[in-house]
């Protein structure tokens, strides 16, 4: 299969009015393989702050990936449950899973690069070349790179990207921004699963900020993870715990609510349409997307590529002929989002 450039692929989205992209986790990758491949993050691990048994789930499923072992427990945990099993061991399934789930979210942040210092201005500069062709950016990724990268504008310089948070009302020394759902119409980047900078308080959602308090923001997240506070972190194993998740938090939901609703082109990146995030491919297609420009990255004919590919097409299916969706595929290292 041929595939289109990054630049072929913008050009044949000319034609569209509105163009958005959808950002998984080899955005991340492409900037630092290093750590956030999964396998990576495995490795950094510090599984002894939790049941030992739950690494041995990873090696029974001979796998490195978090999420897959969360599912997994989690499926066990009920199976166990509907076979009358003790209740201390079903019980001990979903606490791992619960425990794989912190662990996740330790280890993100611990391997995080520790400030925005750490990436080059090259990179920075490429990272927001690629973006600016978009008008919504959406991501399903933790990390801090893309705030990282919006942010990083010259001096002077507004920032392009509005993510919805505003100082608090009567409270303009807070440590935090929160966001404001009646402020959010203008709002053009969505973290669809939470990021590593966003808390729920339980009464309003919070952006840690190093602007407000001078403090790095990976810095301010590490000691939020010591009190046990934990980020706004869409990590369960199946799509239906993540969407269940999302439809009970108003920040979640309306980012659901708002890529559900947007029209014209659709660039993913660094997504391989894994079925544990159905919950977003089925809006793509139930939604008002008129085509697809799905990134790949290395040989078309990978069968890691012919998974994607199989299941953009799907995505094609059931839509009205006054609606149709189109699908075409662009060579994704030639985006050279970071620079490289």
């Amino acid at each position: 299969m041929a595939l289109l450039t990054f630049s072929e692929a913008l050009h044949d989205s000319d034609r569209f009015s509105r163009r958005h992209v959808l950002l998984g986790n080899g955005f991340s990758i492409a900037c630092r393989p290093h750590i956030f491949a999964y396998g990576k993050l495995f490795e950094q691990a510090d599984f002894s702050k939790i049941s030992s048994t739950a690494k041995n789930a990873f090696e029974a499923l001979k796998t490195q990936d978090f999420e897959k072992v969360i599912k997994a427990l989690r499926d066990a945990s009920k199976i166990a449950t509907a076979y009358g099993c003790p209740p201390p061991f079903s019980a001990a399934l979903a606490a791992d899973a619960d425990g794989l789930r912190e662990l996740l979210v330790q280890t993100i942040a611990a391997s995080h690069p520790s400030w925005p210092g750490e990436l080059t201005d090259a990179e920075y500069q490429a990272c927001r070349s690629f973006l600016s062709n978009f008008k919504t950016i959406y991501t399903l990724n933790y990390d801090l790179l893309l705030y990282w990268a919006q942010m990083h504008t010259a001096e002077g310089e507004t920032p392009s990207s509005d993510d919805g948070f505003r100082t608090p009302q009567d409270d303009f020394e807070s440590a935090y921004v929160v966001w404001e759902p009646d402020q959010s119409h203008d709002q053009n980047m969505w973290f669809l699963h939470g990021a590593l900078h966003v808390f729920d308080s339980g009464t309003e959602i919070q952006k840690y900020t190093w602007s407000n308090t001078g403090i790095r923001l990976i810095d301010q997240i590490r000691d939020a993870l010591s009190k046990d506070y934990f980020p706004l972190f869409v990590s369960e194993g199946t799509s239906a715990e993540k969407y269940e998740h999302i439809r009970h938090n108003d920040y979640l939901a309306k980012a659901y609510r708002s890529f559900s609703s947007i029209q014209g082109a659709l660039f993913i990146f660094g997504h391989s349409l894994a079925e544990n995030d159905n919950h977003y491919l089925r809006s793509i297609q139930r939604g008002k997307i008129s085509h697809l420009y799905v990134g790949l990255y290395g040989d078309p004919n990978s069968e890691a590529n012919k998974f994607i590919t199989r299941r953009a097409n799907e995505l094609t299916n059931g839509r009205r002929a006054r609606n149709p969706l189109s699908v075409s595929y662009f060579d994704a290292a030639s985006a050279k989002v970071w620079g490289t």
